[in-house]
């Protein structure tokens, strides 16, 4: 089998050709489910080539993929895995942020974990309510006179990075410098070598924004997280300055990428089924049902972070050498028809609905209930201010961005009847 712009097709001969899986190419970007079912029947476990050079093992089945979260073979921490001919040549050797929580297992995962923990539960999230809402109003009011806009660039984008800002005590005026970073870290995955290298510049200059930040809330502590985190002490553990740099670094990001995303692709679910949109506009309090629909259907991280085989190791038949990179493709499972009933259908009203949209296991997303919290209240005030709200192009018209680990849409451009 061969691929071309995403899609395979079978050559004609006595012996088939692998399956070849491009995950950066756009148009595989704008329909990798076909793909994906096809790799879930014949290649559950099935390695590629990143655009550096590395080799990236892609696990596809449901239960597969929580086979891995939970196996302590494959593990974040590349540092422990990589042989040293290996860790010679990783792109990231010597990264500007050292190793961040999401790079580390068992003990320093956890420890950096508990730190953050209070500030994402559930009574917690639930005091930000009103100042979500009020955003989302704000952010409304200002494109309602127009009758139409970007839902990425005017809504989705803004909405959680002004929510994670505020928590974090960092300036709202800095969130187009702060996205700028952002969007060059995720898309690190994409990059050459080279390119890569083009990167560290702006990673670096990232570095010194938090670290200016930081130092700022350690001389005038204030009502924020970073002012939290350099006071925090948690079984008489404190944060080493690296650590608090990357965990802060890390809560910008992953604080409002992921729900980017979901209210971007949870709204082109709802365009593409007309029918489930008109359910929920009839009835709105089936909006946590929906938001975790969307979640399943068309979530907003393709694949989970990285993991590493930490052994020479056997998986579902697949021998993987120690060093190899691993990934788990989250948006694969949550279609597989072994776990979920009708997976290509959008159901808002689904009951048996246990996704993987935030991973599963010790690396469960920690801010899972503020991004549910945050789908819940912008789609749901999308709907309530902008009752008819539509594309304003046909669906395949839709541009996504290439990579690897997010799933987004460059822009999706929306019409509305104009209000004062």
């Amino acid at each position: 089998m061969w691929m071309i712009s995403g899609r395979l097709y079978r050559e004609e001969s006595a012996v088939s050709e692998p399956i070849v899986v491009n995950v950066m190419d756009p148009s595989f970007k704008a329909d990798p489910f076909p793909t994906y079912a096809r790799l879930r029947e014949e290649a559950p476990v099935h390695r590629t080539t990143l655009p550096d050079g590395r080799g990236l093992w892609l696990v596809t089945r449901h239960d597969d993929v929580v086979a891995v979260l939970k196996d302590e073979r494959f593990i974040k921490n590349w540092r422990n895995a990589l042989t040293p001919e290996q860790r010679a040549i990783h792109p990231m050797k010597e990264s500007p942020f050292g190793a961040e929580m999401l790079s580390l297992d068992g003990p320093d995962h956890a420890r950096l974990r508990a730190l953050i923990h209070k500030a994402f539960t559930g009574p917690f999230v639930e005091r930000l309510r009103g100042r979500i809402q009020a955003i989302a109003d704000q952010l409304i009011d200002a494109a309602a006179a127009r009758g139409h806009m970007d839902l990425m660039e005017d809504y989705a984008f803004p909405l959680p990075l002004l929510v994670i800002a505020e928590m974090l005590g960092a300036p709202a005026a800095d969130r187009d410098q702060i996205r700028d970073w952002s969007s060059a870290m995720v898309s690190i995955g994409n990059k050459t070598r080279e390119q890569m290298l083009e990167l560290r510049g702006k990673m670096e200059a990232f570095v010194r924004y938090v670290q200016a930040l930081c130092d700022a809330r350690r001389n005038a502590p204030g009502d924020d997280l970073i002012s939290g985190l350099v006071q925090a002490e948690e079984q008489g553990e404190k944060l080493t300055q690296s650590e608090l740099v990357a965990m802060v670094a890390l809560l910008l990001v992953a604080g409002h990428e992921t729900t980017v995303n979901l209210l971007g692709n949870g709204m082109l679910a709802l365009f593409e089924h007309p029918d489930e949109l008109a359910k929920l506009q009839r009835d709105p309090s089936l909006i946590k049902a929906a938001v975790e629909e969307m979640l399943r259907y068309n979530g907003p991280l393709e694949t989970s972070t990285s993991r590493f085989a930490r052994e020479d190791l056997e998986f579902c038949g697949a021998h993987i050498p120690r060093g190899e990179l691993v990934m788990v493709v989250l948006t694969s499972a949550n279609r597989d028809r072994l776990r979920f009933e009708a997976p290509d259908q959008l159901d808002i009203t689904r009951e048996d609905n246990r996704h993987v949209a935030f991973g599963y296991g010790a690396h469960y997303c920690v801010g899972a209930p503020l991004a549910r919290m945050e789908g819940q209240i912008g789609v749901t005030t999308l709907l309530r201010r902008l009752p008819d709200i539509r594309l304003a192009v046909p669906l395949r018209e839709i541009q996504w961005r290439p990579g690897l680990l997010m799933r987004s849409a460059r822009q999706i451009p929306v019409v509305f009847s104009a209000r004062p």
